[in-house]
């Protein structure tokens, strides 16, 4: 098994789902506490611009977005499966829900005045204006709803999960866990931390008892690093073997750029080396972390191919 290096902050809900997920897998890893807001001059060395949390690190290939991130931890550790055979499609398409739905919802209700001050105990009024305006800047489009209707989203959202385990197993999908759990669970984690919001989950019985089932997963076992130190395991790290499956005007060692479609639509440039229906891969190099491979979801991200001058 490599040294896994995941790059988070406590309060990141993403990062709490990849946390689960190792201590589903019962991986050890590396921990590398990262800035909640910009600056991040050292996760920018590492990912060439990538802002969102976690990102992960095995030697010199950086890897970004946790539904690719998931991917590869089940590959190096594939018992106990995330994707269980028969419902894979399905904890998928359920994951996906979570990640993008049902978070886009409970995160910025949980981020009212009266969740943040639980979120972020002891900030001044300046750091939390500054972590609101960094958060605005990653998803300028966004429409959030207000509170009566986020809270009209979460009841609904949180009846049809009650409603997914009124017969009585233990786990989203039937008798395991799966992605969709970890993914859904993160919400409810997020959602938890701050009590005066958290009363949402109240008439859910089944919902909570179901989430202290995958709670309880722990986070696996963890050892602190430094991102300097990080940053020196990737400049003396090796790559990952890559494949490539070539696409319609895109070919290996066409200087590209890749995008997040969905929020934070920061660009990271670099030279095609991996391409395929689930994954993408530049190289890159920085001063500090050397020659890098940056491995991105195919699905939510633009590839842009950069003009010759």
């Amino acid at each position: 098994m490599p040294e896994l290096i995941l790059h988070h902050y406590a309060i990141s809900p993403f990062s709490e789902k990849v946390r689960l997920v190792l201590g589903f897998k019962r991986v050890a890893w590396r921990s590398v506490d990262i800035p909640a807001i910009l600056p991040k001059p050292d996760v920018v060395a590492l990912t060439g611009g990538y802002r969102r949390t976690p990102f992960m690190q095995i030697g010199a290939d950086v890897y970004c977005d946790t539904a690719l991130m998931c991917r590869v931890i089940e590959r190096l550790q594939p018992e106990p499966t995330l994707y269980p055979g028969a419902i894979a499609g399905l904890a998928d398409i359920v994951a996906q829900w979570a990640d993008s739905a049902l978070f886009w919802i409970a995160a910025p209700y949980t981020m009212q005045p009266a969740g943040a001050v639980h979120l972020m105990p002891g900030s001044t009024l300046d750091t939390l204006k500054a972590f609101a305006a960094d958060r605005a800047a990653m998803s300028p489009n966004l429409k959030r709803a207000t509170l009566a209707d986020g809270a009209a989203a979460l009841n609904a959202y949180f009846a049809r999960i009650e409603n997914m385990l009124a017969d009585g197993r233990p786990f989203l999908l039937g008798t395991a866990p799966c992605i969709a759990d970890f993914s859904t669970a993160q919400s409810v984690w997020f959602i938890k931390r701050a009590p005066p919001v958290a009363a949402v989950l109240a008439p859910f019985t089944r919902l909570q008892a179901w989430y202290e089932r995958v709670m309880a997963f722990g986070h696996g076992s963890s050892t602190q690093m430094t991102s300097a130190q990080a940053i020196e395991v990737a400049a003396t790290g090796s790559h990952a073997a890559l494949s490539f499956e070539a696409e319609a005007g895109l070919e290996e060692g066409d200087e590209v750029t890749v995008t997040p479609t969905d929020y934070a639509h920061d660009a990271v440039a670099g030279r095609l080396v991996g391409l395929g229906p689930d994954e993408v891969v530049i190289a890159r190099s920085d001063e500090r972390a050397g020659n890098l491979h940056v491995h991105f979801p195919r699905i939510a991200f633009q590839i842009k191919k950069q003009a010759i001058h």
